[in-house]
């Protein structure tokens, strides 16, 4: 710890001042920003996974990498060097073929006498209201649902196929 008279004489200032209270509380943002964000703030799950879409879109950038965890006695892979627990990069290249776990599925398009099966479905696997369902059916194609398990996005294709639903894991 560091103590202000010590400073002073080290710096030899007569009259320094630290602060030793919680650090000032940031300016509030202007109107603008505010209702910026109560405007967002009323979107449903729905419209923010499109307006995430349209800014993406809009401001050309590219999917955010997905991060991984570190866990304890995992340690850092060196490029061109060898990762702790002896790995060496031919062993580096055999993990980075492993098989994907995540999925995302895309609704492409649906048969037009089951669509309102495939909305009652769309629903049951996104927990969507009726209108937003029925907004992204109609929307095809769209994204269902991203970062899905193997196991869960196939019994999903399987339901959505057996109501007349065209859909792709991504």
């Amino acid at each position: 710890m560091i103590r202000p008279n010590a400073v002073r004489r080290l710096l030899g200032l007569r009259c320094l001042s630290i602060a030793t209270s919680a650090p000032p509380t940031p300016p509030p943002p202007p109107p603008h920003v505010s209702s910026i964000v109560d405007e967002l703030s009323k979107l449903t799950l729905l419209e923010v996974s499109y307006l995430t879409d349209v800014l993406r879109e809009k401001l050309k950038v590219e999917e955010m990498p997905v991060m991984a965890m570190m866990m304890p006695g995992m340690g850092f892979a060196v490029p061109g060097g060898a990762a702790k627990g002896g790995a060496t990069g031919a062993g580096m290249k055999e993990e980075e073929v492993k098989e994907k776990t995540a999925f995302d599925l895309k609704l492409e398009s649906f048969d037009a006498a089951g669509k309102i099966k495939v909305i009652k479905e769309v629903r049951a696997v996104t927990d969507l209201g009726l209108k937003e369902a029925k907004d992204l059916v109609e929307g095809a194609p769209a994204v269902l649902k991203k970062g899905v398990t193997k196991e869960e996005a196939e019994k999903i294709v399987a339901k959505l196929k057996e109501v007349g639903a065209k859909i792709v894991m991504e």
